[in-house]
């Protein structure tokens, strides 16, 4: 029988998920990459997250700021190119909001995304609307964050993964007409615009994994 659920589980359950889905998308982030950059993000972010299912058994006990802190040594460490600093970066000020909390909230969830984002924003020197992976993500925590405050603590996990997910690859899709103001993408100007940015696109694929398999967590 499956163990009963906690916000530290489900935390490192988000982890796997996201892992997995680099690995398993391997292919399908490096085709979208090249079609205006060098097409190594999917080849690049598949080699550190491959490390952390290797290495799962060790990690998955972890208390969640430890968790989170050793998988962005992982990714910062394993990871070419722009995204191993920029991922890591976010996994690492993530692991700094719960530095003194075993079982994260809801509350939790949404600043370890802003504190997330606001590293990628300082590390990448990028913003919303540079046509990076924060213009899925900035969009997502800010929808989590407004139903959390119409719905309380008590708003159910698997809408909040639902919402994520919908949240995500809609705004990952408004990236396609945008002209890349940051990355590799940038240097081609104008070929940049007509499809979606890679990194937006894994927050996208990712949330929308989480969703799909937010029930069979245990």
């Amino acid at each position: 029988m499956p163990s009963p659920s906690t916000s530290a589980s489900d935390l490192a359950f988000v982890v796997r998920v996201i892992a997995r889905t680099a690995v398993d998308n391997e292919r399908a982030f490096s085709d979208l990459d090249a079609v205006a950059g060098d097409g190594d993000f999917g080849y690049s972010l598949a080699r550190g997250f491959e490390i952390v299912l290797a290495e799962w058994d060790t990690l998955a006990p972890e208390p969640p700021a430890e968790l989170l802190k050793k998988v962005a040594m992982v990714i910062s460490k394993r990871v070419g190119g722009t995204s191993g600093p920029l991922w890591g970066t976010a996994f690492l000020r993530a692991s700094g909001v719960v530095r003194d909390r075993p079982e994260p909230a809801a509350a939790d969830a949404v600043a370890m995304l802003r504190a997330a984002a606001e590293g990628i924003k300082a590390r990448g020197r990028s913003d919303l609307g540079d046509k990076t992976l924060l213009d899925a993500l900035i969009p997502m925590t800010d929808a989590l964050e407004r139903r959390l405050a119409d719905g309380g603590p008590e708003t159910a996990g698997s809408e909040l993964a639902a919402l994520a997910a919908t949240t995500a690859r809609a705004a990952a899709d408004a990236t396609t007409p945008m002209q890349a103001r940051r990355g590799r993408q940038s240097y081609t100007g104008e070929r940049s615009i007509g499809s979606p940015d890679p990194g937006a696109v894994a927050v996208a694929v990712m949330a929308e994994r989480v969703a799909a398999e937010w029930d069979t967590r245990g």
